[in-house]
């Protein structure tokens, strides 16, 4: 360590300096600490600045060679292992906890606490059930369990777990607005296009809340479950803006304006593009969005355009292709069909909706062609399968579903009403889908480039990437907890684990598979030596030294005495200079 000095209008500020090297071999510096101002020092010390500084960088390097020394551990082939002492420790939290801390929820976490008279750590539960959530996802008592597999061990009992998530859904509208204030201190919010949609989440319940969030609607799953809705708005960089709970019987459409009420108030946020599928593209949601400087780019079912429509959507002549900037218009049915067929084709045409207008993008490719083609042969094929083995079950409305295309038949060859129902494929229903194949159709008020608005689209995948995080890795469903607060709490913990998820994908660049992220962080086990500090029992990797860089501190050296495990607990708290995105 050495003293750096830098001018100021008051005088010279004294700085301590570290010089450490990265896994590349490349030189850093790091600011250890801020010693004042040279007027200060004299002040206080009553003595010369450089001189003071000089002795004190001195001491402070004495005190870390006297840590840096060899550790010298003995152990017995004769000696039990301590009763009842936990001697293996989780530290991979340490980097979901420091972007905890650099977000702001202690902080958000302490001014809810003195609206509110309990007695427990709400900080404390909140980050544990974060913790939980992402790296062991499992019942709230089990979060507790696993909690004292940490380093560093809960403060809170049980009980208080439960008090607190009905104190989390009270300030739920306030933890998300202060986290969208506080994800500032991180990067700047890229919200210039964001993304809304809905999913739900069953119960394990045989009946309904009378009055409740536990209802029976159409679900995702297709299971015979009440569920609860979640409408969830993301910002272009995948990261979560703000969320809603609603019954599982409420209609999705009617749950965008009032949570995008919330952004315009609360987040004072007035500029921005709304991007969502179709079952959310009620004519009341694209006139909401028409207002003001918002605009907005919705799918549409090229089906249910209305005839003339339909007709100029799928009529072969007026595209023009993607990869040129030419005007000429082309005749699709005389494309080749080898050169082109990684080509995009479109057409565009403004319509009038009376208290706005609106323009409609049809795209055509080739490649989708074969795509929806091949997965509608191999849905065929299923239903073809099912009915010659008996187990077919008529169809359903799901287009994802091979049961669509199978139809009850029940009258004979000659016309007459015949005694046994029979399972037959519906090939009418499968022709009427082939004329389809390839087409592709959007909706957006901006008088923008088509192409532009194709690509903002393309981006909804997402959104549907969120909800399938917070599915299959955080294992948020099927939720146990009853009450209609601690429902809401759920869903908030699982909110806020999905955004300290997110930045911490952005922060690797994109680099890793959710599992590799997550599998790595569940296996940085240290272990303990008594009364000497402790060794890391995880394999070093490109992830785990990428992590440690990013952070700003290292667990993996062959061991950490216990004065420089406390520092490494320190710096995971405090607000870190994390490398630009």
């Amino acid at each position: 360590m050495r003293i750096k000095t830098t001018k100021t209008k008051n005088g010279r500020l004294f700085y301590v300096i570290k010089t450490y090297y990265d896994t590349n071999g490349k030189e850093h510096s790091l600011t250890v600490e801020k010693l004042g101002n040279e007027n200060d020092i004299r002040a206080k010390y009553n003595c010369d600045p450089d001189t003071w500084a000089k002795e004190y960088v001195a001491k402070l390097n004495k005190k870390e060679a006297e840590e840096l020394k060899p550790i010298q551990v003995s152990f017995s082939p004769k000696s039990l292992i301590s009763k009842n002492h936990q001697y293996s420790y989780n530290v991979g939290y340490l980097f979901l906890q420091s972007l905890y801390h650099n977000l702001g929820l202690h902080k958000i976490c302490k001014e809810i606490a003195l609206k509110h008279k309990f007695e427990y750590d709400l900080n404390d539960i909140l980050a544990k059930l974060i913790y939980g959530r992402i790296l062991s996802p499992c019942s709230k008592t089990a979060t507790l369990r696993f909690s004292k597999k940490l380093l560093e061990q809960p403060n809170f009992e049980e009980h208080q777990i439960y008090r607190a998530l009905d104190v989390i859904a009270k300030e739920s509208d306030f933890i998300q607005k202060q986290l969208y204030s506080n994800s500032f201190m991180i990067e700047k919010r890229n919200c210039g296009v964001i993304y809304y949609d809905c999913t739900n989440f069953f119960f394990d319940i045989d009946d309904q809340d009378e009055d409740g969030l536990r209802k029976f609607g159409k679900s995702k799953e297709n299971r015979p479950l009440p569920i609860v809705e979640m409408g969830l708005f993301i910002d272009s960089d995948g990261i979560p803006l703000a969320m809603c709970i609603h019954p599982g019987n409420t209609n999705e459409q009617v749950t965008l304006k009032p949570l995008e009420k919330k952004l315009l108030s609360d987040y004072h946020m007035s500029k921005f593009i709304v991007c969502t599928d179709a079952g959310l593209a009620s004519k009341a949601n694209r006139r909401f969005n028409d207002i003001g400087k918002r605009a907005f780019i919705v799918t549409q079912s090229i089906k249910k355009l209305k005839t003339d429509l339909k007709e100029w959507a799928l009529d072969t002549k007026g595209w023009k292709r993607s990869d040129s900037l030419s005007k000429q218009t082309i005749d699709i049915s005389k494309i080749d069909t080898e050169k082109d067929f990684d080509t995009v084709f479109y057409k565009e045409q403004w319509i009038d909706q009376g208290s706005f207008e609106e323009k409609i993008i049809v795209t055509y490719s080739l490649k989708y062609k074969e795509y929806q083609r091949n997965v509608r042969i191999s849905q065929v094929d299923r239903a073809l399968r099912s009915i010659k083995n008996g187990t077919a079950k008529r169809g359903t409305k799901n287009q994802n579903d091979y049961r669509r295309f199978i139809e009850k038949t029940s009258v004979t060859s000659d016309g007459e009403i015949a005694d046994d129902t029979t399972l037959c494929l519906n090939t009418k229903r499968v022709a009427d889908e082939e004329q389809y194949d390839g087409y592709y159709a959007v909706v957006s008020n901006l008088d923008s480039d088509p192409l532009e608005i194709i690509k903002i689209n393309k981006m909804r995948w997402k959104i549907e990437e969120c909800f399938r995080i917070i599915k299959s890795d955080f294992k948020a469903r099927p939720v146990y907890v009853k009450t209609e607060n601690r429902i809401k709490a759920h869903f908030i913990t699982c909110f806020l684990a999905l955004v300290i998820y997110r930045y911490l994908e952005k922060l690797t660049k994109h680099q890793y598979t959710c599992d590799q992220l997550i599998e790595t962080l569940q296996n940085m086990n240290m272990r303990e030596v008594m009364g000497e500090g402790y060794i890391p029992e995880y394999t070093r990797t490109e992830l785990t030294d990428k992590l440690h860089e990013i952070f700003c501190f290292r667990t993996d050296y062959q061991i950490i005495n216990r004065s420089n495990m406390k520092k490494t607990l320190k710096q995971s708290k405090s607000k870190i200079q994390y490398a630009k995105f």
